[in-house]
């Protein structure tokens, strides 16, 4: 594979990672939603993105021509080798006591999925409709189905970010606080990687950063409307799209192969 063509798999591998990674976070709510109701929505969130990864690891095995699989790029690949942001790697854990280890026991805290579901759609919102403008026929024909999916993803995290925001005195502190712990990791959007910068190059992909002014724009109004406060994003810039990642995602794989990896080969 030539120098262009890996860099476009690298490209599709942190979109694919991005969706994979966040779809097995938002799984983890099967069963365990503060209401019935959510428990479905969430699991059928989960379910999108993880019908996106699908897409998008296939176009990559497609271009790889080297036997690859979209199970074997999700299911055979170290913590190393994914290019997903940081922040949807994270755990479920209460923010207000900050990040934990992997192996922390504590309770699931709606909030904070609620706040990365929102911060992450908002970008995607933005993402998806930019790629479908792409050089790439598949991953453009990808994006337009992504699109459409991604507008329920914001609009279910957007209006539980303003209930909770706009509600109780506890709904508003969790809120607040999930807020606070996550809002540094968007930082790594803007940030661009060598493989954005070559997508950018080659047309695969648009300038995310220039996104960021509409971004912005969506996240101030929600937050605005939440009765929330905006923290600050400074801080240490996360690197997880260039396989520099938290020990939080070799538990997320962890259990997430290991029955592929138990059983390789195997047919059900």
């Amino acid at each position: 594979m030539g120098v262009a063509a890996n860099s476009q798999v690298n490209y599709l591998l942190h979109l694919a990672d991005n969706a994979l990674i966040l779809g097995q976070r938002d799984a983890e709510w099967c069963g365990h939603g503060p209401v019935l109701e959510e428990d479905i929505a969430m699991a059928n969130i989960s379910l999108d993105l993880i019908g996106q990864a699908r897409l998008l690891y296939q176009h990559v095995a497609d271009l790889q021509a080297d036997g690859a699989t979209e199970d074997s790029l999700a299911y055979f690949r170290d913590p190393d080798e994914f290019r997903n942001y940081t922040l949807l790697e994270l755990p479920h854990f209460p923010s207000a006591t900050g990040p934990l280890a992997g192996t922390a026991s504590a309770e699931r805290d709606y909030a904070t999925a609620i706040v990365r579901n929102f911060l992450y759609s908002a970008l995607m919102q933005l993402l998806w409709p930019a790629l479908e403008q792409s050089t790439d026929a598949q991953l453009a024909a990808i994006a337009a189905r992504a699109a459409k999916e991604v507008r329920y993803h914001l609009r279910h995290s957007r209006d539980w970010l303003v209930r909770m925001g706009d509600g109780t005195d506890e709904s508003h502190q969790r809120v607040q606080s999930a807020l606070n712990h996550l809002m540094p990791y968007t930082q790594e959007f803007w940030t661009p990687s060598e493989a954005e910068l070559e997508a950018l190059r080659l047309g695969v992909g648009p300038d995310v950063a220039s996104l960021r002014p509409q971004w912005e724009d969506l996240v101030n109004e929600a937050l605005t409307e939440a009765t929330l406060k905006r923290p600050s994003d400074i801080g240490y810039v996360t690197q997880g799209k260039n396989r520099q990642h938290s020990e939080h995602l070799g538990y997320v794989l962890g259990d997430m192969q290991v029955l592929a990896r138990q059983h390789p080969g195997a047919q059900w």
